[in-house]
């Protein structure tokens, strides 16, 4: 086989790939934790033992799931991070944006979140921990590594950067998972409270020399 038959064939199963996680999205999205394989094949026009080809199991269309959805939250919250504003306002929109986010499809996010909801009894060994964890820990990262270029913390900056970056992504997804589950204020009341919790020290940090500002 050349070069230009596989480009080919790698091509064609990227297509079909994106399609079957476009069917696992509406299946997510009516039926939240709840989605099961079978329903997400049928939604593709396939049997379970080809969607079971392209992704091994549900813990594989899960990643897969769980990928698309981070990547596209990531880029909402760096647009927010760099919207021409000043800091608090920067903060409010970077707070807004990831509960907007869960707020808009719940579904999504209890399925990404709280998979256990909807376990079906082929499922045993599906570890919930597992699979949700590596997304809270790849956003504190990402948070950590924005912190540490744009604000000067001094000694030991780096460090401080991944304790302020893990931890603001554990209070905004704590704080998410409460008031979607039982709506007591406002989405705008929810973000102004978060960020006047943690504008004293951001507002005391100075922005870092040569660095994009925060």
């Amino acid at each position: 086989m050349d070069t230009t038959q596989r480009t080919d064939q790698q091509r064609s199963a990227d297509r079909r790939r994106r399609e079957l996680l476009e069917a696992a999205d509406r299946v997510v999205l009516r039926d939240g934790p709840q989605a099961s394989m079978n329903a997400i094949a049928a939604e593709a026009g396939i049997t379970k033992p080809i969607l079971y080809r392209h992704f091994g199991d549900k813990g594989g269309l899960y990643a897969a799931l769980a990928k698309r959805h981070t990547d596209a939250l990531l880029d909402s919250l760096r647009a927010a991070l760099d919207a021409p504003a000043d800091r608090r306002e920067r903060v409010e929109a970077t707070l807004d944006t990831y509960l907007a986010a869960i707020e808009a499809r719940p579904q999504v996010y209890r399925f990404l979140m709280h998979p256990a909801e909807g376990s079906q009894p082929g499922d045993q060994g599906f570890d919930v921990g597992k699979h949700s964890a590596p997304l809270l820990r790849r956003m504190g990262e990402e948070l950590a590594q924005v912190i540490e270029e744009r604000l000067d913390l001094g000694p030991g900056g780096q460090q401080l950067a991944r304790v302020w970056g893990h931890g603001i992504v554990g209070m905004m997804h704590a704080a998410g998972d409460w008031w979607l589950g039982e709506r007591p204020c406002s989405r705008a009341e929810l973000v102004r409270s978060l960020a006047d919790l943690l504008w004293g020290r951001l507002a005391a940090a100075g922005d870092k020399i040569g660095g994009p500002g925060f």
